[in-house]
């Protein structure tokens, strides 16, 4: 999930001009991830037959396991990693600048954290899985047609010859490298917590939404609050160490606790 996102979001530039309207490349994004909900729905069983037939221990049920996960889950993945920067395109066009970034992010996980939530504890429980797919390919649809309709009226002026930003490359790569350990950090400790909570709570859809949505809801205050802060700093290298150093703190805090439950 993680890895289609990351080739989404690091191709998606290079391989759309900055010439089209970037909503309307959002609205199309959308549409891309309703028709996989859709082939994926279809071809569920299919897939399901194929691993109770090959399936086995091991290495060979692990890479077959890794292959079906692939294929499922990339091609979608790759389109929602796709939808930040191409939206960034018309965000940095307006005046605010790119601190929006950060209230858009937390939006779009605000939704998330709703949508998992909902997912998991109302429309799996009461009805069923092609029911709640088919929801969520009609909300996929619903965004796509929002947003065909705001790039009809929304102005955009794409950048004819864009000036390059001029950073050091050193600085900028120790950035990268240090938001790149953030999220390795991040990922493995909610794989931790993931399968600490579920031995409180059990190896159910309930556990995992509920993990999930409460990962999420962090995140998203976390970058809307960074966003204000990142308006008003002089210094935002200084405020991201800081925010990685109170993190070590959170994660040794969240260790004790779910230890102590245990």
């Amino acid at each position: 999930f993680m890895g289609g996102m990351c080739l989404g979001s690091l191709l998606t530039p290079r391989l759309i001009a900055t010439r089209h309207h970037p909503l309307r490349i959002y609205a199309y994004l959308e549409l891309g991830i309703a028709f996989c909900g859709v082939i994926i729905l279809l071809c569920f069983p299919v897939l399901g037959n194929v691993y109770l037939a090959w399936a086995g221990t091991g290495l060979t049920g692990l890479v077959l396991r890794a292959l079906i996960t692939g294929v499922c889950l990339l091609p979608p993945t790759f389109l929602m990693g796709a939808t930040l920067p191409i939206i960034a395109r018309w965000i940095e066009a307006t005046p605010q600048g790119i601190s929006w970034l950060g209230y858009f992010y937390g939006g779009n996980i605000a939704g998330a954290v709703v949508g998992s939530l909902l997912t998991g504890y109302y429309f799996l429980r009461v009805y069923d899985l092609t029911i709640t797919t088919i929801l969520a390919i009609a909300v996929n649809i619903l965004v796509a047609v929002i947003g065909l309709i705001i790039a009809k009226v929304a102005p955009y002026k794409f950048p004819v010859n864009p000036t390059p930003t001029k950073v050091k490359a050193k600085e900028s790569k120790i950035v990268f490298l240090a938001i790149a350990l953030s999220g390795l950090t991040a990922m493995a400790a909610e794989v931790i917590w993931t399968r600490n909570l579920s031995l409180l709570f059990g190896g159910t859809v309930y556990t995992f939404a509920l993990i999930l949505a409460v990962f999420l809801a962090g995140l998203g205050i976390g970058s809307t609050i960074g966003a204000k802060v990142g308006r008003q700093t002089a210094n935002p290298r200084r405020a991201l160490g800081w925010c990685q150093m109170l993190l070590c703190l959170a994660i040794a805090w969240a260790a004790y606790l779910i230890n102590d439950s245990l």
